[in-house]
């Protein structure tokens, strides 16, 4: 019984990130009607301009490209650079009291608190009519991934908290992150052509409400009292001064930043370079979708069998996004351009899914095993690099030309990698002593820590 509520928590939780992901990508397909209002003229009564987007934080990366429609001024660039990025900036704010939150009052209210806020988002896409009310969900939707996604996946790692089931079902958590990435423009542009701006996102927001009542009826917040019996979580400052959490979110934060960076400007450079037409930038990130899924599929099997070589999937993974990012300049044509992008999804996933569960085992064996303010750090290095791409990417593009920010987001990836064998004896530190060090250095705080210290020492 156990594990099939295990099992229903997860469907449960990727519900949750697939639909914060689709959320964020919906909302493209409606934004040439804003920027023709903003300009004065009008809406342009359909999904013909962008088709893409971009994604941030915990897995809230998307694969798609935004592509925003032309300006006639730097104002209006700072205006949309700056809705696309507000999602980011919020969770960005968010995340280190939401991390915090979540290990004094556990997993399921947080979580049900996100999606909460989720669905109130979504509400107001549907029936926004100005750039102000936009912007206001947007900034509501990173608020309520600061709860949703850290919860959720903090849930999952407390969940399974045994090896190789916590990478197979964070490994499913992130398939469907970049699957809401796929499904989320044809998605949104089918249902805006054919219905209405507004159906799109009034049906993901049934969906955000059918998954919360399933969320109260699998794991109501409070019914158990269980909370009560946990032991009171590591703060977050603790964590981030931890030389090994430190070196994951570092690369966290690297491994993303040329998803982030290329996204708002990629579509610009293959139109001035090689003549793309409109289908062709539509169509750039598609592919990535399958090598990013084979990546996860890739670092599940490897960490099952040698488990011991976690930091060495991040690296090759850091590696591969290094070289891809700088073949992409030197692409000539559409199909050129495919193979450096699949490559750094791919090697996105070797880190994401290498590199979540070792910050769940460095919590267990360094700290208390309670993991939501781990996975807020996890989720501020994914929005580091989400809350800069739409803002500065542009700028770099601007003063110093496309190849050259691809050769020094490459070059980030290729000099971050060694670092990660700072990683390399982790898989070999004992729970016992570590825990037990804690348990004696701030005293019991309860039945529950009296107990694990006994079953450590036996």
């Amino acid at each position: 019984e156990a594990r099939r509520q295990r099992r229903l928590l997860l469907v449960v939780v990727c519900v949750a990130l697939l639909l914060d992901n689709m959320l964020y990508m919906v909302i493209v397909p409606i934004i040439p009607d804003y920027i023709a209002a903003m300009r004065g003229g009008g809406g342009t009564g359909g999904p013909s301009a962008p088709a893409g987007g971009n994604g941030s934080g915990g897995g809230n990366r998307s694969l798609l490209p935004a592509r925003y429609p032309p300006s006639s001024g730097s104002n209006e660039d700072v205006q949309i650079g700056v809705l696309f990025a507000s999602k980011a900036m919020l969770q960005l704010l968010v995340n280190p009291l939401s991390g915090t939150l979540i290990d004094r009052v556990g997993y399921e209210a947080p979580l049900l608190a996100g999606l909460a806020v989720l669905f109130l988002s979504t509400a107001t896409f549907a029936f926004a009519e100005n750039y102000a009310t936009l912007f206001a969900a947007r900034s509501l939707q990173g608020l309520g991934s600061a709860f949703a996604d850290t919860a959720g996946i903090a849930l999952i790692a407390d969940r399974y908290a045994e090896e190789p089931a916590r990478s197979r079902a964070l490994g499913t958590a992130l398939a469907c992150i970049s699957f809401g990435s796929l499904a989320a423009p044809p998605f949104g542009g089918v249902l805006y052509e054919f219905a209405g701006k507004r159906v799109p996102f009034l049906v993901l927001a049934c969906v955000c409400l059918l998954d919360g009542l399933m969320l109260l009826v699998l794991a109501p917040p409070g019914g158990t009292g269980a909370r009560a019996n946990m032991p009171v979580g590591t703060p977050i400052h603790r964590l981030m001064i931890d030389p090994y959490i430190a070196v994951v979110a570092g690369a966290l934060a690297t491994c993303n930043i040329p998803l982030a960076f290329l996204e708002p400007t990629i579509a610009n450079w293959m139109k001035d370079s090689m003549g793309a037409s409109e289908w062709e930038v539509g169509l750039t990130w598609l592919p990535a979708f399958f090598p990013h899924v084979l990546g996860v599929y890739v670092t599940v099997q490897l960490a099952a069998a040698y488990p011991h070589l976690q930091w060495f999937y991040g690296a090759l993974g850091m590696a591969i996004i290094g070289a891809s990012s700088c073949l992409v300049p030197a692409c000539r044509n559409f199909g050129q351009v495919i193979i450096p992008l699949c490559g750094i999804c791919f090697g996105i996933a070797l880190v994401d899914t290498a590199l979540l569960p070792t910050l769940a085992f460095l919590v267990d064996v360094r700290h208390v095993s309670v993991y939501g303010s781990v996975y807020a750090i996890a989720d501020i290095s994914y929005c580091v690099a989400y809350a800069l791409g739409p803002i500065v990417a542009g700028q770099i593009v601007h003063t110093m030309g496309f190849a050259q920010l691809n050769l020094g987001m490459g070059l980030a990836n290729v000099l971050y990698a060694p670092v990660l064998l700072f990683l390399k004896n982790v898989c070999q530190m004992k729970p016992s002593h570590s825990e037990r060090n804690i348990l004696l250095e701030e005293g019991p705080k309860g039945l529950y820590d009296t107990i694990k210290m006994e079953e450590r020492k036996g």
